[in-house]
């Protein structure tokens, strides 16, 4: 992985360190005065862990695929609860990683998962060769 890949990599074990520690502590000192907002900013932190590690292997068919079902999951998420919590503010009177497509974040959960996907459409893994194929070249 290369120039940008890693760039995106970065971002991801940034934000997946981002959400971790902010659920965390949301979780261990408010839980019950938004149980939803800070169940989904750990919903956030895993989404991110599982996307970096997806994204480091992703030369791997079954790391690629697994990169992709998070990253649009992420996006999924973003535009959902970035729309809910525009919607309906009393849901989310307390933020959540995604809330507001990601404005406490400076908006980079809402552009994170488009770089990830064009970043995945780009660079797909080599077809797994078999051992006789080896052997033939």
């Amino acid at each position: 992985m290369t120039g940008i890949g890693r760039v995106l990599v970065i971002l991801y074990a940034i934000m997946a360190l981002g959400a971790s520690g902010r659920s965390f502590v949301q979780i261990a000192e408010k839980f019950n005065d938004a149980p939803l907002a800070y169940a989904l900013s750990a919903a956030s932190a895993i989404v991110y862990i599982l996307a970096t590690l997806a994204l480091i292997f992703a030369g791997r068919s079954g790391w690629y695929i697994v990169a992709w079902i998070a990253i649009v999951f992420e996006l999924v998420g973003v535009l959902v609860i970035g729309t809910l919590s525009i919607v309906m503010p009393d849901l989310f009177a307390h933020d959540t990683v995604w809330s507001y497509y990601g404005r406490g974040y400076v908006w980079i959960p809402l552009v994170l998962p488009v770089l990830g996907l064009w970043w995945l459409t780009t660079h797909k893994p080599a077809p797994a060769t078999t051992a006789s194929e080896r052997v033939a070249a």
